[in-house]
């Protein structure tokens, strides 16, 4: 089965008919949300929003381990990410959808592994050369393609810790490193995935420029960021229906 883990204010999926819940306990606790299962184009599709339903739950606090181990529980082999971030690259202005291929990690204080070596297993060096699972991000060019909808293919993704946006200082050096957007929940979502053998990629709408860019240079207008992020959900509605067919 397929999943989507909604992002930033996405606590359901509109296009998701038949739906049924099931709210499961994990050896790490509680995931952030029950789980949201039912139909996309007749297609079963499982949805977790990341942040609580209600949103409260802020980037830092989110209990990643419980939520993809929840997921897999319920035979997910495969996940979307739905995450708002800034743009950092000049290309990547507000409305623009991005498929990042790659990822740095700055944020901190995370638990960001399920094999830490303190539940008498050995510790386990997965490989993360390649973040985001090929084949998947493959499949979604395709569906974004016959959607007719526009989707960035690549960058990279620079996570910080959150809840509050960065300063015009720490993107100029996230530039500086390399990053394309900037997020705040991409990990340890995606390296857990990987722990756990469960392809994974994230679609990326970027909601503003990021801090010290562009109309971003002095403040980030929330008004702005909110009427992008709708009008760039309603896009990514568009290719999942589509990504949800191809999987038949």
């Amino acid at each position: 089965m397929d999943a989507v883990i909604g992002g930033t204010h996405i606590t359901s999926l509109p296009n998701l008919t038949s739906v049924r819940t099931e709210k499961l306990t994990t050896p790490y606790g509680d995931p952030s949300s029950a789980v949201s299962i039912g139909l996309i184009g007749g297609r079963e599709i499982a949805f977790l929003p990341r942040h609580g339903d209600p949103h409260a739950l802020a980037p830092h606090k989110i209990n990643y381990r419980a939520n993809l181990w929840a997921l897999q529980e319920l035979g997910v082999t495969q996940v979307v990410s739905i995450a708002t971030c800034g743009g950092i690259r000049g290309d990547f202005g507000p409305g623009v959808l991005v498929l990042p291929d790659q990822i740095i990690d700055y944020s901190h204080g995370r638990i960001g592994t399920y094999h830490d070596g303190t539940d008498g297993k050995p510790v386990r060096h997965v490989d993360f050369t390649q973040p985001y699972s090929d084949a998947l991000r493959r499949r979604i060019l395709a569906a974004a393609q016959l959607a007719g909808e526009s989707i960035a293919d690549g960058g990279c993704y620079g996570c910080c810790n959150g809840p509050r946006l960065e300063t015009a200082a720490e993107v100029a050096k996230l530039a500086r490193d390399g990053c394309d957007l900037v997020g705040q929940t991409g990990m340890p979502e995606a390296a857990l995935a990987r722990e756990l053998g469960i392809a994974y990629a994230a679609i990326c709408p970027i909601v503003n420029h990021a801090a010290g860019i562009g109309d971003s240079r002095f403040e980030i207008s929330r008004a702005e960021l909110v009427t992008t992020r709708t009008a760039a959900l309603a896009r990514i509605l568009k290719i999942l229906t589509v990504f949800a067919g191809q999987g038949r």
